[in-house]
């Protein structure tokens, strides 16, 4: 009589349990990752209007001195949110400064500093803004 094989050996199985093991030791950390720079886009976000203000109030008044507060820029400070905490504006340069909560693996001292590249001109304008901080050094964006 022939026997049929009915089943698994166990060799079999352990190689399955091993390959999941390798696959999620690769998936888990890339997955962090992921949450982490999803999370940190809301901190990133919160920028936005600022920027777009101070390029709008730099066509406007050619001097970045007149365009470094949030009252010269005449809009609101961002509100926090689950991850943002703090945004500010450095005087003469007008760096943005955005401060994050710890939130979904993102701690308080990963701050982004957000440094616009201004255009002698004329015309006066921002040509690029270059992010800088622990947000470019833990991968949280790039420049």
């Amino acid at each position: 009589m022939k026997r049929v094989q009915q089943g698994f050996t166990l060799i079999e199985l352990m190689i399955v349990v091993a390959i999941i093991g390798i696959l999620a030791a690769v998936a888990l950390p890339a997955y962090q990752r992921y949450i982490n720079r999803a999370a940190y886009s809301e901190v990133i976000a919160q920028a936005n209007p600022v920027k777009t203000a101070m390029s709008t109030c730099l066509d406007v008044n050619a001097d970045i001195a007149l365009c470094d507060t949030i009252a010269e820029l005449g809009i609101t400070v961002p509100a926090a949110t689950n991850a943002f905490n703090t945004l500010a504006i450095t005087a003469a340069t007008g760096a943005i400064t955005m401060t994050p909560k710890a939130y979904k693996g993102i701690l308080v001292t990963d701050t982004c500093v957000l440094t616009p590249t201004i255009a002698a001109g004329p015309p006066v304008s921002i040509t690029a803004w270059v992010y800088s901080g622990a947000c470019v050094t833990a991968g949280y964006v790039k420049n």
